[in-house]
């Protein structure tokens, strides 16, 4: 039996869940714009491992949202994550914060380009373009937007904390918003357990979060 640990810290949603063999069996998330990870992200923990019934001592291994995403909250999920894992002498999982929202539109949205945006300010955002099946299409950047971005990849979907922003800018083109869409520490659980069978670690001592500060105007 494999018991994983995921948080998601990445944004504005504060988010654990709990798998066992691939499948979510506890959650607990919030999403404020107080941005309140340093006194949600224990307690939630705590919560999920309640409701499964079990103890942090019974977990496999813990998973951690990598980046890019907000400074803050990247460092105080990676701070945790590690800690748990010194102490538990658990192996460490990073998953992008990109991919793992892709894998919860695909749920929803089945054949068309999945275009995943974390907030970054103003018109900023970090974004990803996946095809329907996950296959990346355009790689991770930090991007300033307009009306014309990311055109050559229609018809797409586009979602995370960044889409709203984009709403009137892109009315008419072939792209479509989930704005209901946010980042959860769900997206984790399959990415998570094909790396911890395929023995796929972080060094707990190095780790650090993808930060991806520079900005690229289109």
């Amino acid at each position: 039996m494999t018991l994983i640990l995921h948080l998601e810290t990445s944004t504005k949603a504060c988010s654990v869940a709990l798998s066992r063999d691939g499948k979510l069996i506890a959650l607990k998330e919030s999403l404020s714009d107080e941005f309140s990870h340093s006194e949600n992200l224990t307690v939630f923990i705590q919560t999920v491992v309640k409701d499964a019934g079990i103890e942090l001592k019974d977990l496999s291994a813990i998973s951690v949202a990598s980046g890019p995403g907000s400074y803050t909250g990247l460092r105080i999920g990676v701070s945790t994550a590690k800690g748990l894992c010194y102490s538990l002498n658990k192996p460490l999982i990073a998953i992008d914060s990109l991919i793992s929202l892709a894998v919860l539109a695909k749920e929803k949205h089945l054949s068309t380009n999945l275009c995943a945006m974390i907030d970054a300010r103003r018109k900023e955002v970090y974004c990803a373009i996946y095809s329907s099946d996950l296959a990346l299409i355009k790689p991770i950047t930090a991007d300033i937007l307009d009306e014309q971005s990311y055109k050559e990849f229609e018809p797409f979907v586009y979602f995370g904390d960044g889409a709203e922003k984009m709403q009137e800018d892109w009315q008419g083109r072939n792209c479509v918003a989930d704005i209901e869409l946010h980042a959860s520490a769900k997206g984790q659980i399959a990415l998570a357990f094909e790396k911890f069978q395929a023995l796929q670690f972080e060094d707990v001592a190095y780790f650090e979060p993808y930060y991806l500060k520079n900005f690229v105007t289109k």
